[in-house]
């Protein structure tokens, strides 16, 4: 697949494709004899990946040493297990602060919802 198609695909521009690749965000990507890029599934796979944890909040940073660390082999399994361990327990911290955050919002729309009912039902009154 060529820079165009996984740009469509991915909902990334070119520009964007070439610059996750170029600070190592993703592997290198085959290239044809004439040089062109030539995306594989893996390649979309990874992309796909890094797009999601960069949304959840990963840092790139740490997206890149767990990209670096992955084309080392098995010999990093261990290293990029935890890597991906201690983003799930930021995720998890993020998730319940945000939870917290909903529930205290709940309550001041129904605390809203409350007094608007009272409003309205006192001056029908």
């Amino acid at each position: 697949m060529n820079i165009a198609e996984v740009s469509k695909l991915t909902s990334m521009t070119p520009n964007a494709l070439r610059y996750y690749e170029r600070i190592g965000l993703i592997p290198p990507i085959a290239r044809t004899h004439g040089g062109a890029r030539e995306y594989s599934k893996i390649d979309l796979c990874w992309i796909e990946f890094i797009k999601t944890m960069c949304v959840a909040g990963l840092t790139p940073e740490t997206l890149i040493d767990y990209v670096a660390l992955s084309q080392q082999g098995d010999a990093t399994l261990e290293a990029r297990k935890d890597i991906l361990e201690v983003q799930r327990r930021v995720l998890q911290e993020k998730l319940a602060f945000i939870q917290a955050t909903l529930a205290r919002l709940d309550v001041k729309i129904e605390n809203y919802r409350s007094d608007i009912y009272q409003k309205n039902h006192q001056s029908q009154e």
